[in-house]
């Protein structure tokens, strides 16, 4: 499971010219893919640690000021970019597989007490964000 995780002023997600989720911040907008082998326990420990990751401001936890999260399903996150002009999408688990792993990883956040606006899985979407430091990075479980 790969998460890219960007603290951000505010995020939204659109769908068929539709704003279907959004979060005001300060807050994470969380970008997860999912690969074969992940595992509902997996996706409860990649919550948790997210949750008390201190990179908000002044070294907070999304947990310490109850920041809320967009959480946008990201199969394009296994891509194989080793060979050729076109990437492989062969690491990412089909939708049967990941979509149930995506939808507890927002409960496991939910469960811990956050705010979870999500994305809809398969769908596409616009995803707009304000970038805040900016500060990105990629965890991985």
């Amino acid at each position: 499971m790969r998460a890219v995780v960007q603290r951000v002023t505010r995020a939204s997600v659109t769908v068929d010219g539709e704003v279907i989720s959004r979060i005001d911040g300060p807050g994470l907008m969380v970008l997860l893919g999912v690969t074969h082998d992940d595992t509902p326990e997996r996706a409860e420990t990649l919550a948790a640690k997210l949750w008390k990751l201190r990179i908000l401001a002044e070294e907070k936890s999304a947990s310490d000021i109850d920041a809320p999260m967009l959480v946008v399903s990201q199969f394009t996150l296994y891509a194989d970019t080793r060979k050729g002009r076109r990437p492989s999408w062969g690491a990412a688990a089909p939708g049967p597989v990941a979509e149930p792993v995506y939808e507890k990883f927002c409960a496991a956040l939910e469960a811990l007490g956050a705010t979870v606006g999500r994305g809809v899985f398969g769908a596409d979407m616009a995803v707009e964000l304000v970038n805040d430091g900016p500060v990105t990075l990629i965890l991985e479980a």
